[in-house]
């Protein structure tokens, strides 16, 4: 470490009520106000199955578990400042867009979407995102 420089605070934020990850890798990692939230299916977390094969209802599974590890790391949706939202069908996007907008209600983030080869799982719908943690002061 360079002399002077504060380390940078590492956490893993970790709850049961989101799926537990299907891999090497963690629900969310905080690196100091920075909160980095892995990418979210529609898996309902008591028994990692999809909830449904309806991509509206994939998103909102997946946008609730990703409301649950806002909520672990002390942040919220209206903190959140990057998603990207991969999706097995483009077409899909209108109404994955639906579900969305019912989360994200004010103070919208920087977004990407994308249509991907394929999903873990199988799944039609991922999101991941990046937010703030702790106080936040909108210019």
């Amino acid at each position: 470490m360079l002399r002077g420089m504060a380390a940078t605070v590492r956490r893993i934020v970790s709850t049961s009520k989101a799926p537990g990850a299907i891999g090497p890798y963690n629900q969310a990692v905080i690196a100091d106000k920075t909160m980095y939230i892995s990418g979210q299916l529609g898996l309902n977390p008591e028994t990692m199955n999809f909830v449904s094969d309806d991509v509206a209802e994939q998103a909102k599974q997946a946008l609730t578990n990703m409301g649950h590890i806002l909520d672990a790391g002390g942040s919220s949706f209206n903190k959140v400042v990057k998603t990207t939202v991969l999706l097995a069908d483009i077409n899909d996007f209108a109404k994955v867009n639906d579900v969305y907008k019912t989360f994200f209600t004010e103070k919208q983030p920087a977004r990407a979407a994308y249509q991907v080869a394929n999903l873990p799982k199988l799944g039609k719908v991922e999101i991941e995102a990046v937010a703030i943690v702790g106080e936040v002061k909108d210019e």
